[in-house]
Protein backbone atom coordinates (compact mmCIF):
# COMPACT_ATOMS: atom_id res chain seq x y z
CA UNK A 1 0.00 0.00 0.00
CA UNK A 2 2.78 2.48 0.89
CA UNK A 3 4.26 2.02 -2.59
CA UNK A 4 1.43 4.18 -3.96
CA UNK A 5 2.02 7.11 -1.61
CA UNK A 6 3.67 10.11 -3.25
CA UNK A 7 7.27 10.68 -2.19
CA UNK A 8 8.13 13.92 -0.47
CA UNK A 9 10.29 16.50 -2.21
CA UNK A 10 12.83 16.00 0.59
CA UNK A 11 13.03 12.26 -0.14
CA UNK A 12 13.51 12.99 -3.84
CA UNK A 13 16.20 15.59 -3.06
CA UNK A 14 18.20 13.28 -0.81
CA UNK A 15 17.96 10.51 -3.43
CA UNK A 16 19.40 12.76 -6.15
CA UNK A 17 16.15 12.89 -8.12
CA UNK A 18 14.45 15.94 -9.57
CA UNK A 19 12.65 17.82 -6.80
CA UNK A 20 10.97 21.18 -6.19
CA UNK A 21 13.32 23.35 -4.15
CA UNK A 22 10.52 25.73 -3.17
CA UNK A 23 8.72 22.93 -1.30
CA UNK A 24 7.41 24.29 2.02
CA UNK A 25 9.26 21.69 4.13
CA UNK A 26 12.59 22.34 2.38
CA UNK A 27 12.24 26.12 2.58
CA UNK A 28 11.53 25.80 6.31
CA UNK A 29 14.53 23.52 6.87
CA UNK A 30 16.88 25.86 4.98
CA UNK A 31 15.68 28.80 7.08
CA UNK A 32 16.21 26.79 10.28
CA UNK A 33 19.75 25.92 9.13
CA UNK A 34 20.53 29.55 8.28
CA UNK A 35 19.46 30.63 11.75
CA UNK A 36 21.57 27.87 13.30
CA UNK A 37 24.59 28.89 11.20
CA UNK A 38 24.17 32.53 12.14
CA UNK A 39 24.60 31.51 15.78
CA UNK A 40 27.40 29.03 14.95
CA UNK A 41 29.40 31.60 12.99
CA UNK A 42 29.23 33.95 15.97
CA UNK A 43 30.51 31.54 18.63
CA UNK A 44 33.34 33.46 20.30
CA UNK A 45 36.92 32.37 19.55
CA UNK A 46 38.26 29.81 21.99
CA UNK A 47 34.91 28.17 22.74
CA UNK A 48 35.94 24.98 20.96
CA UNK A 49 33.74 22.62 22.99
CA UNK A 50 30.66 24.69 22.16
CA UNK A 51 31.69 24.76 18.51
CA UNK A 52 32.20 20.99 18.40
CA UNK A 53 28.79 20.41 20.02
CA UNK A 54 27.20 22.62 17.36
CA UNK A 55 28.90 20.69 14.54
CA UNK A 56 27.64 17.42 16.03
CA UNK A 57 24.12 18.86 16.22
CA UNK A 58 24.20 20.13 12.63
CA UNK A 59 25.84 17.26 10.73
CA UNK A 60 24.42 13.79 10.25
CA UNK A 61 27.71 12.41 11.56
CA UNK A 62 30.92 13.94 12.87
CA UNK A 63 34.00 12.09 14.10
CA UNK A 64 36.39 13.17 16.84
CA UNK A 65 37.48 16.80 17.06
CA UNK A 66 35.83 18.40 14.02
CA UNK A 67 36.73 22.07 13.63
CA UNK A 68 35.30 24.72 11.31
CA UNK A 69 36.46 28.34 11.16
CA UNK A 70 33.80 30.99 10.62
CA UNK A 71 32.10 31.63 8.32
CA UNK A 72 30.57 28.33 7.32
CA UNK A 73 27.45 27.81 5.21
CA UNK A 74 25.46 24.78 4.12
CA UNK A 75 21.90 24.12 2.97
CA UNK A 76 20.74 21.55 5.52
CA UNK A 77 23.64 19.94 7.41
CA UNK A 78 21.86 16.62 7.81
CA UNK A 79 23.37 15.35 4.56
CA UNK A 80 26.96 15.95 5.70
CA UNK A 81 29.18 13.29 7.31
CA UNK A 82 32.76 14.00 8.37
CA UNK A 83 35.36 11.68 9.88
CA UNK A 84 37.78 12.23 12.74
CA UNK A 85 39.87 15.42 12.76
CA UNK A 86 38.01 17.22 9.98
CA UNK A 87 39.15 20.83 9.52
CA UNK A 88 37.58 23.54 7.36
CA UNK A 89 39.25 26.93 7.12
CA UNK A 90 37.44 30.27 6.71
CA UNK A 91 34.50 30.75 4.33
CA UNK A 92 33.69 27.11 3.56
CA UNK A 93 30.44 26.39 1.71
CA UNK A 94 28.88 22.94 1.37
CA UNK A 95 25.68 22.76 -0.67
CA UNK A 96 24.31 19.50 0.70
CA UNK A 97 21.11 18.72 -1.16
CA UNK A 98 22.28 15.10 -1.05
CA UNK A 99 25.04 13.21 0.72
CA UNK A 100 28.49 14.68 1.29
CA UNK A 101 30.77 12.03 2.82
CA UNK A 102 34.16 13.31 4.01
CA UNK A 103 36.76 10.95 5.49
CA UNK A 104 39.22 11.20 8.36
CA UNK A 105 42.01 13.79 8.59
CA UNK A 106 40.64 15.95 5.78
CA UNK A 107 41.85 19.54 5.52
CA UNK A 108 39.90 22.20 3.59
CA UNK A 109 41.71 25.43 2.82
CA UNK A 110 39.97 28.82 2.97
CA UNK A 111 36.98 29.38 0.69
CA UNK A 112 36.62 25.76 -0.39
CA UNK A 113 33.21 25.09 -1.93
CA UNK A 114 31.63 21.64 -2.20
CA UNK A 115 28.49 21.40 -4.32
CA UNK A 116 26.02 18.55 -4.60
CA UNK A 117 23.30 20.87 -5.91
CA UNK A 118 22.82 21.18 -9.66
CA UNK A 119 20.10 22.07 -12.15
CA UNK A 120 18.56 20.36 -15.17
CA UNK A 121 19.96 21.29 -18.57
CA UNK A 122 16.43 21.86 -19.84
CA UNK A 123 15.53 25.53 -19.27
CA UNK A 124 11.80 24.84 -18.89
CA UNK A 125 12.52 22.44 -16.04
CA UNK A 126 14.76 25.04 -14.36
CA UNK A 127 12.12 27.74 -14.79
CA UNK A 128 9.58 25.43 -13.12
CA UNK A 129 11.79 25.21 -10.02
CA UNK A 130 13.16 21.71 -10.51
CA UNK A 131 16.59 20.94 -9.11
CA UNK A 132 18.61 17.82 -8.37
CA UNK A 133 21.81 16.77 -6.67
CA UNK A 134 24.70 14.37 -7.03
CA UNK A 135 26.55 13.06 -3.95
CA UNK A 136 30.17 13.99 -3.23
CA UNK A 137 32.67 11.66 -1.53
CA UNK A 138 36.07 12.72 -0.21
CA UNK A 139 38.42 10.02 1.10
CA UNK A 140 40.76 9.96 4.09
CA UNK A 141 43.83 12.20 4.46
CA UNK A 142 42.78 14.54 1.63
CA UNK A 143 43.98 18.14 1.46
CA UNK A 144 41.93 20.58 -0.63
CA UNK A 145 43.65 23.92 -1.24
CA UNK A 146 42.07 27.33 -0.82
CA UNK A 147 39.48 28.46 -3.31
CA UNK A 148 38.95 25.01 -4.80
CA UNK A 149 35.49 24.02 -6.02
CA UNK A 150 34.30 20.41 -5.87
CA UNK A 151 31.43 19.86 -8.30
CA UNK A 152 28.38 17.58 -7.95
CA UNK A 153 28.96 13.85 -8.25
CA UNK A 154 32.74 13.97 -7.69
CA UNK A 155 34.66 11.40 -5.63
CA UNK A 156 38.17 12.24 -4.39
CA UNK A 157 40.44 9.32 -3.45
CA UNK A 158 42.41 8.79 -0.26
CA UNK A 159 45.57 10.84 0.38
CA UNK A 160 45.03 13.04 -2.69
CA UNK A 161 45.65 16.77 -2.90
CA UNK A 162 43.58 19.32 -4.80
CA UNK A 163 45.60 22.42 -5.72
CA UNK A 164 44.36 25.86 -4.70
CA UNK A 165 41.87 27.43 -7.08
CA UNK A 166 41.06 24.17 -8.85
CA UNK A 167 37.64 23.29 -10.23
CA UNK A 168 37.15 19.55 -9.82
CA UNK A 169 34.64 18.20 -12.35
CA UNK A 170 35.60 14.50 -12.43
CA UNK A 171 36.68 11.78 -10.02
CA UNK A 172 40.18 11.91 -8.52
CA UNK A 173 42.04 8.65 -7.79
CA UNK A 174 44.03 7.89 -4.61
CA UNK A 175 47.51 9.37 -4.03
CA UNK A 176 47.57 12.09 -6.70
CA UNK A 177 47.75 15.85 -7.01
CA UNK A 178 45.06 17.39 -9.23
CA UNK A 179 44.92 21.04 -10.22
CA UNK A 180 43.59 23.56 -12.72
CA UNK A 181 40.27 24.37 -14.34
CA UNK A 182 39.03 21.82 -15.04
CA UNK A 183 41.29 19.99 -12.60
CA UNK A 184 43.48 17.28 -14.07
CA UNK A 185 46.33 15.02 -13.00
CA UNK A 186 49.57 16.80 -12.09
CA UNK A 187 51.58 14.06 -10.40
CA UNK A 188 51.52 11.19 -7.92
CA UNK A 189 52.07 12.02 -4.26
CA UNK A 190 54.64 9.23 -3.80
Amino acid sequence: MSENLPRSEKDKMISGELYLSNDRELVSERLKTRRFLNAFNNIPPGENTRKEEAINALFKKAGKSPYIEPTFYCDYGYNIEVGDYFYANYNCIILDTCKVAIGRNVLLGPSVHIYTATHPLNSTMRRNGLELGRPVAIGDDVWIGGGAIINPGVAIGDRSIIASGSVVTSNVPDDVIFGGNPASFIKNTH
